[in-house]
This record gives structure tokens, sequence and C-alpha cells, in this order.
């Protein structure tokens, strides 16, 4: 979308840099500026500034900078676009988009409204369900024996969803308002077309936005019934390969912590943040996805993935690394967790302690490490077709990185492991990409016999596009 210049300087004229941050940080007048505590590192004393003459934030100590739009970008992990429109939209005004049609500006319109209408029905069952968990012996015995404090529950906005079959018929006059059904409330039977409550006698955990709206919901049962966990459906404004659940509640622990812990579930979360773990977020019930990094990168420059050390641990932490691999670049730190089989992070750090668990944050599998375990699974490197084995499953993975320091490491570490030079594996991973390319990328037999056959990739592989740009 291209925004016009003229529109960025016409709304910055019309917030006030002071009144964004403030709703962010506690400011304190100190002469002709405003003073805080720094939202973007941890400190004692504070070094962070806003100027109301200027616009302008800025931080002595880590150095952070910038307007209301850099202000938003940075401390709500929002993108340009969103953080315009953000701040277009509190002062009233229609940010323009010259490069579409009034048709499209028309259906963006409506379709933004929806959102906001979709929005607003979630937020009203999650009062609801707040209010339920307060009156449900079972739902507070649960939390009370996990160990989540009533504090703790009214920050991630627990609740209690009723065992009836209509419980929100009290809560929504128009029970059978089509949004109910479409924001994912409420079901309607193929065969009879009886709407019904989607979520029956569950723990409720509220799933928010970066803007710290609701979005969708999560349910746990109390017993062994499955499923256990029961997630809102893909709406208009619920797609859980892009949202994690708590990093709207995690984002200045983030900063604070200096990296990103990823759970599998929910209760982890909430358990985490209790025992002094507040970095913490969830994959909602889907393989981790590229959006999911690229969306914690936002906020922190440290990941660290937490698994079971089963199988199914395994394979989570596996997919994890694919959807890593792209966006790993020298600044940044990716890490693979695996605790003991018959731990989960709440349990371990309840058995050992938040000492402990951080030595084994500490400990953990750098992504390197773990990409050359990935491809020597199954491989004896003890024999010659081992090493050439784990050649073969390494360049895919090794291919995905973008160009840098840690891409050629790599390759000299998988050639020393194969024990060829790095120069030969590249032209040997060279020669296997040609061979397995996809036959639209093959070049048509040429007119020119001194023409190549294949339209084979360059053999120096280290010079691979930054596919994180790429994916940015």
């Amino acid at each position: 979308m291209a925004i016009p210049q003229s529109f960025i300087q016409e709304l910055l004229s019309r917030v006030d840099v002071v009144d964004i941050v403030g709703r962010y940080v506690q400011l304190k007048k100190g002469g002709a500026n405003f003073m805080g505590l720094c939202p973007f590192h941890s400190e004692k004393s504070p070094s962070f500034t806003v100027s109301p003459s200027k616009q302008f934030f800025h931080c002595f100590g880590c150095g952070k900078n910038g307007n209301a739009i850099g202000f938003l970008m940075e401390h709500a992990g929002m993108g340009f676009v969103e953080a315009v429109q953000e701040l277009a939209n509190q002062c009233g005004l229609q940010v323009p988009q010259d490069d579409i049609s009034p048709a499209e500006r028309q259906r963006q319109a409506q379709q933004k409204q929806k959102a906001e209408s979709l929005s607003d029905l979630l937020e009203k069952a999650g009062e609801s369900y707040c209010k339920h968990l307060r009156a449900a012996p079972k739902a507070i015995e649960y939390l009370k024996k996990r160990g989540v404090s009533g504090e703790v529950s009214k920050r991630f906005g627990l609740g209690y969803a009723p065992a009836g079959w209509h419980g929100l018929a009290s809560v929504f006059a128009e029970y059978d308002n089509p949004q109910l059904e479409e924001c994912g409330l409420v079901i309607v039977g193929e065969d009879d077309s009886r709407r019904y409550d989607r979520f029956r006698d569950r723990l409720m955990f509220p799933i928010r936005n970066v803007k710290g709206e609701c979005i969708g919901f999560g349910g746990r049962v109390f017993g062994d019934e499955k499923p256990k966990y029961l997630n809102s459906p893909e709406t208009p404004v619920f797609h859980k390969g892009r949202e994690l659940y708590g990093l709207y509640e995690a984002r200045q622990a983030l900063r604070d912590m200096g990296y990103a812990l990823v759970t599998e579930g929910y209760m982890d979360v909430v358990a985490l943040a209790q025992l002094g773990f507040a970095n913490a977020v969830a994959t909602l019930g889907t393989a981790c996805t590229p959006e999911h990094v690229q969306k914690l990168f936002r906020f922190t420059d440290a990941v660290v993935f937490s698994f079971d050390g089963d199988g199914a641990g395994r394979r989570a932490a596996r997919k994890a690394l694919d959807a890593a691999l792209p966006l790993a670049t020298d600044t940044r730190s990716i890490k693979f967790l695996f605790l003991p089989s018959e731990h989960d992070p709440d349990s371990f750090i309840r058995e050992f302690g938040p000492e402990a668990f951080s030595r084994y944050v500490g400990d953990a599998t750098p992504l390197s490490r773990f990409l050359i375990e990935s491809a020597s699974e199954g491989c004896d490197l003890g024999q010659t077709e081992g090493r050439a084995h784990m050649a073969s499953n390494a360049r895919p993975l090794w291919s995905l990185l973008p160009d840098g320091a840690l891409k050629r490491q790599l390759l000299s570490e998988i050639a020393a492991l194969a024990q060829l030079d790095s120069r030969d594996l590249s032209d040997i991973w060279a020669q296997e990409a040609a061979r397995t390319a996809p036959a639209a990328r093959r070049t048509p037999p040429a007119a020119n016999p001194q023409a190549p056959e294949w339209d084979a990739p360059p053999g120096n592989w280290e010079s691979a596009p930054d596919w994180a740009d790429a994916a940015a």
C-alpha cells in the first residue's frame, strides 16, 4: 500500500507523541520533556524521554528513538501501515491509498468494519466468561491446583463457559445473529440448523492480537475428555498460523528478559507467567509458521522453542526449525529446548525451581547444532554412505538460511562432517539441485548448441538470496 508522504506529515501533526507513549509508559514531567522507564530495556532509573516540542522519543540508555509511528512499530509490534492506520483511526482520518480502486477501498472499509464488529462480540463474550468464572468453584479449584493466582488470571482474562447449550443466549439478545457463528462463538447444526454454544463447561483463554483486541478463544476441559483443548475456528479476525497466545501480555517481558519462550499450550503460558517467566507464548494448536517467528522478532532478537523430549516434541521442533531458518540472520539467536519426556515447563519449574529452568534455557540447543542433528538423523557418520546421506539431508535446510556468517560457517561444518572440502560440497549441492529441479525450471533445447540444457543454479551457493528480507 502506497501512503502519500503528505498524509504521514499531516497525521503526525495531529497526534501527540506524549499521549501515544503515555498509554504504554508512565511518564512524569521533567522540565520541557517527559521522563519514564524505558519500555525497550530493563532499567531502574528513567533514561527515556519524550519531547512534546519535537514530537520525538529517545532513550539515552539503549538508543531507541523515533516518532509516534515508530513507537507503535517498536513497542506494539505493528507494521508501518498498521501503525499509520491505528493513529489515523484515533484522529478520525481516512488513510489515502493511491494504488487501489474506489471499489477496493470500499471493500477494505467494509472488511475493517466487519472485523471491528466481530471483535466487539468476542469481547462481550469474554466479559461474560470472566463473570461466570467467579461463580464456578471447579474452575477456581483447578486454577488453584495449577498455582495460578487471581492476579494472573485477571491479567490473561481467564473465564469459564457454563455447561449449558445456550449460555450465550443470556449475553446476546439476538442469539440468531449470523455474526455469532462467523466469529466462532456459536455453531449451527448442518442437519437441523439448531444453534448452540461452541464452548461449554470449559476454562476459557481469550486470544488477543498485538493491539489487545480479542480475536478468539481457547477452551480447556477439566477432566480427560477429548478434545482437551478446543480452539476458535478460522475467522475473518483469527488466523492460527499468524497469532501467538500470550504475545500481547508478554510484550514487556520479552524486552526485559531478552528472549521469547515458545511453548505448546495455553496453560503453559499462564503457569509460566505465574512462576516468573512472563516472556512465554504459545502456538494455537498448529505447527509453528514463519509468520509466528517473524512476529516474535518484532519484539526480541532471541527465541527459544520449548518442546517435550518425546517423538512428538521432536517433530514439532523440526517444523519450528523449518519456519525459523529463513529468518535466522547473524544478529538473531534461535534455540531449541528439550525437557525430559516426563516434564513440561510448568512441571519442571515446580519440581526443580526457576533457576534450574533458566539454566536449561541457557544450555538449549542452538539452531546450527539442531540443523546438523536433524540432517544426521538415521545416518551413520562413521560410514561413507552415512556421511553422504547427511550432506544430502542438510542441503534443503542450509539453503533456507539467509546469506551471512552463520550460513558460511555451517557450510564449513557440514563439509567437515562429510569429509569434503567446502567448495566440493557446494558444487555437489548445485548439481543435486539441478537434477531435482522442477521441469518448469529447465531451459528448453536451445538453437545454440553451446547453450546449457539445464538452467542450473550457480555453483556458489553462498550467494543465495536473503530469504529473511523476502519474507519480511
